[in-house]
């Protein structure tokens, strides 16, 4: 990424942020009734829609039941009005089965699967508006859902995309800055332990540079949690009084 395109000499975005700065995050729990859980976010103009179902018994072939946990089943999709291309298949191209396969691979680390043996949970996510961070914010909505769906899990799992201008890092990139074509890193991680659930770097980078992208994607994925923290505890707000009623 060249530094002039992204970064003013003020050290402003083109956007307004500080290189450190988050788009402005709104989030919603429980927007589908029919589900076990839901949930729906916006990070700057990226939304994002995720649902959730189970955990249940296995559909389909049951040979495909696993004896000691549950199996976690992922969509992922982008709205065919919610890009500027034109796509044909929004949840069948190889982009889309790659990334099903890595939100499976984050939820699996995070979900308690042990819990329910020779059963099934589905998560289902949408970018119905895609303006960068597409990924990052359905990985989060999805949190909120599974959480939603009262699954217990080892923890929140936070996911935000970071990469350079020169040698300074930028934290949650838009689109425009995506497609400046510099290197890219998306992190999801699990914020209390540490743990990365998943980390995707677009091109090679030195170790120092690398490890300044790392730090600058585990802050942001620190104060996503803070947000999605207190979306959570909104949320067991709104059901304790609906209870309480």
């Amino acid at each position: 990424m060249a530094a002039p395109e992204l970064l003013s000499d003020e050290g402003y975005r083109a956007d307004g942020r500080r290189p450190a700065e988050l788009r402005k995050i709104r989030a919603r729990m429980g927007v589908f009734a029919q589900a076990d859980g839901s949930a729906y976010i916006e990070q700057g103009n990226t939304k994002a829609l995720a649902v959730v179902y189970g955990p249940h018994e296995m559909r389909g072939s049951r040979s495909k039941a696993l004896p000691d946990r549950a199996l976690v089943n992922c969509q992922y999709s982008v709205a065919t009005f919610g890009t500027s291309e034109r796509r044909r298949r929004p949840r069948g191209d190889r982009q889309t089965g790659e990334l099903a396969l890595q939100l499976q691979q984050t939820f699996e680390a995070a979900i308690l699967t042990q819990l329910h043996p020779r059963s099934q949970i589905d998560i289902y996510v949408q970018i119905l508006q895609a303006d960068g961070g597409n990924y990052c914010a359905g990985v989060n909505a999805a949190t909120l859902a599974v959480m939603d769906a009262g699954i217990p899990m080892r923890d929140y799992v936070c996911a935000c995309s970071a990469g350079l201008a020169e040698d300074t890092p930028l934290a949650d990139l838009s689109s425009p800055e995506e497609a400046a074509g510099g290197p890219r890193l998306v992190l999801a991680l699990l914020p209390a332990s540490g743990q990365i659930a998943l980390l995707q770097l677009s091109a090679r980078l030195h170790q120092e540079r690398l490890e300044a992208a790392l730090e600058a994607a585990g802050q942001a994925c620190r104060a996503l949690h803070a947000v999605l923290d207190r979306v959570v505890r909104e949320r067991l707000r709104e059901v304790t009084a609906l209870l309480g009623d």
